[in-house]
């Protein structure tokens, strides 16, 4: 039975050689992409055109056509290649959009032609390259995702997005599609841009497309602030990566933006098919989950992709599950319309019956997508079982017995975990939420009620013990995963207001010093911060990072700022605006807990702050949302449990840490 796949949906390929059948609606180039973990070209001429047809293990039509058949054989695909991308062209001298021709249907196909898994390229209008399909590495085997997104300015748009700079781009899109021949321009000698390397904390939507600069991005879904950093890298191309949002607290929810043997063939012909075995109940099961099995140069670096790589899974595949169940609802609905216009129907008392069987479609259509989204949440599921136990100190949870152990490494991490995800589908199912570290945007734990439903039913006052709870847990974390003497943190708490859960971090003296209290504290806190900023910055532009003034502390900075804007004036505001703008490129990081509403006050003046830190909850509250398909993720804090020493135990051995480390 042949799976229909709708946009962003997965499917495993169960075999190594398979078949790319395309039936497109007007003659049009098939090419086939190889790409790296990151989404990247895995070099400057890994694309299989009419002008260079092979790839190791890809073979492509070296023709313009209304139908296309592509050889593929999984097993012989270099190692260094993750995705495979198939790649639809309006030819020069076409059509002039995709949207303006018959829908294309693409499938892949077993060697003995049964259809495994096929999807129709709907929804398209200006595009003019289309990536249909992509074949990517999962846990050991492959799997199939419908994409069926592209460009309005062509392959070289496409091709630019994938890692080339913007001549080479162009001058594979014109080899590609016949306007130049491919013996005049030598592709391998063209040069690439530089990697990305995976983003650090979590950008909005629009932040990641400034980033990667392509020329005509392709057109996704909207979304609304998460999830890297993970994937391309992380997630983006993420690791959604942790920019500044435009879809904050007022606009909508703001979005994450979390980014992941060798053989030769010796001939350009699949072989012969040999006799079929069959197959039993055990080839049907994907491959058991291992933590670490994404790529990178070390283990921490393998989960992190990993987790991001699931975090992706999981977007898409309830992506396609909704999407599944929107189109059984409006089909269903158009049916009843017909049923209900048509007056023979009526005449003849039939009418009830077509109501009956378009009810019965429509909950045949939700039964498959139900299935389907069953099967790949269990396999998550297992796969978060096997990693969550798996995970470094940085990116584990605060009950992970991997903190009693811990001891304050000698190196810096790659990600913090801040929280979990999940989605109403499955809240059993929790994603860690990591951001890249250092951190590049700032953090603000929002103790107020308005806009989250979950605080609104809690008493301010505990509210905010939470939220300031929560900072101390993410200032204990961040000292405990760095080398002893690599941040000093600073603390404003003009009120006094916040001194029970700041009691551990001053009766363990691992602050710089005592927390700032009243308008004179704030003040005198600020002005260090912003100096160190100024000298390291005029440092850094005269070439001489290391020549700082004996009293300039050259550790990273954090500064937890409770109840802003008490005590805060004018010019207190200022600086800090400063620092969260200024700070984290040159180590001083801002954790701010403050309730947006009592800063009303300074009105459109503080706006630009608040979209430049990323807002967290100390409640669950569902205000992040993934950089892929936009689903409004509920974000859940990490606490220590309650009951438990671990943080105590843990700011203990910071504490020594530090005093080891001074000279």
């Amino acid at each position: 039975m042949t799976a229909e796949l709708v946009r962003g949906q997965n499917h495993p390929v169960s075999q190594a050689r398979v078949e790319i059948r395309v039936s497109a609606g007007t003659p049009v180039l098939a090419l086939v992409s190889a790409c790296d973990d990151a989404g990247r070209l895995a070099a400057p001429d890994a694309v299989a055109h009419p002008g260079a047809s092979g790839l190791p293990g890809v073979q492509v039509p070296e023709a313009v056509a209304g139908e296309h058949r592509i050889a593929v054989d999984l097993d012989a695909v270099a190692p260094a290649v993750h995705r495979l991308g198939v790649v639809l062209v309006l030819p020069p001298g076409g059509p002039a959009r995709f949207g303006a021709v018959p829908a294309s249907y693409v499938a892949v196909a077993d060697p003995e032609g049964a259809e495994l898994a096929g999807y129709t390229l709907t929804g398209l209008d200006a595009e003019t390259a289309v990536v249909a399909l992509e074949f990517y590495r999962r846990q050991g085997g492959w799997k199939v995702r419908a994409v069926g997104q592209g460009y309005a300015d062509g392959l070289g748009a496409l091709l630019a997005d994938a890692g080339l700079d913007g001549p080479a781009a162009t001058a594979l899109a014109a080899v590609a599609t016949g306007l130049v021949p491919s013996g005049d321009i030598t592709l391998a000698a063209l040069p690439t841009a530089a990697p990305p390397t995976v983003p650090h904390g979590l950008r909005a939507p629009q932040d990641a497309a400034a980033a990667t600069a392509a020329p005509s991005p392709p057109s996704p879904p909207p979304a609304p602030e998460p999830l890297p950093a993970a994937g391309a890298p992380y997630p983006g191309g993420p690791a959604a990566a942790p920019g500044s949002s435009s879809a904050d607290t007022v606009g909508g929810p703001p979005t994450i933006d979390y980014a992941h043997p060798r053989r030769r063939r010796t001939t350009t012909e699949p072989p012969e098919p040999g006799p079929r075995a069959v197959p039993s109940p055990e080839a049907d099961r994907p491959p058991a989950p291992v933590a670490g099995d994404a790529s990178g140069w070390s283990l921490e670096e393998r989960l992190y992709n990993q987790v991001w790589g699931m975090f992706e899974d999981l977007a898409r595949t309830v992506a396609a599950y909704r999407s599944a169940c929107d189109f059984a609802e409006s089909r269903m609905d158009r049916e009843l319309d017909d049923a209900l216009s048509d007056p023979r129907l009526r005449l003849a008392g039939t009418a009830n019956a077509a109501r009956d069987a378009a009810r019965a479609r429509h909950d045949e259509l939700v039964a498959q997508a139900k299935a389907v989204l069953d099967r790949d949440l269990a396999q998550l599921i297992a796969e978060s079982e096997v990693v969550e136990p798996a995970l470094p100190a940085a990116y584990a949870r605060w009950a992970n017995p991997v903190w009693h152990g811990h001891g304050v490494p000698e190196e810096a991490p790659l990600a913090l975990r801040l929280g979990d995800l999940h989605l109403p589908e499955r809240p059993d199912l929790r994603i860690p939420m990591l951001v890249r570290a250092p951190l590049e945007r700032g953090l603000w734990i929002d103790n107020g009620r308005t806009g989250s439903e979950a605080a609104m039913t809690m008493d301010t006052d505990r509210l905010r013990r939470a939220a300031m709870d929560m900072a101390v847990a993410h200032a204990v974390r961040l000292l405990a995963v760095h080398p002893g003497d690599r941040f000093s943190v600073h603390v404003i708490d003009a009120a006094g207001a916040g001194a029970a859960s700041l009691a551990p971090l001053v009766a363990a003296g691992v602050l710089a010093g005592p927390p700032a209290a009243g308008a004179a504290g704030v003040t005198r806190t600020l002005e260090v911060l912003t100096r160190r900023v100024d000298l390291v910055q005029m440092a850094v532009r005269a070439g001489a990072p290391e020549e700082l003034p004996p009293d300039v502390d050259v550790a990273d900075q954090l500064l937890i700022v409770h109840d802003f804007p008490h005590g805060f004036d004018d010019r207190a505001v200022t600086r800090l605006r400063y620092l969260a703008d200024e700070g984290p490129a040159v180590g001083v990081h801002l954790l701010m807990v403050a309730d947006r509403d009592e800063a009303s006050a300074y009105g459109p003046l503080l706006d630009p702050l608040w979209r430049s830190l990323m807002r967290l909850s100390p409640v669950p509250d569902n205000h992040l949302a993934d950089p892929w398909v936009g689903h409004a993720w509920t974000f859940e804090p990490d606490l220590p449990p309650r009951g438990s020493r671990v943080l105590e135990q843990t700011i203990d051995r910071i504490a020594a840490a530090r005093r080891d480390a001074r000279p």
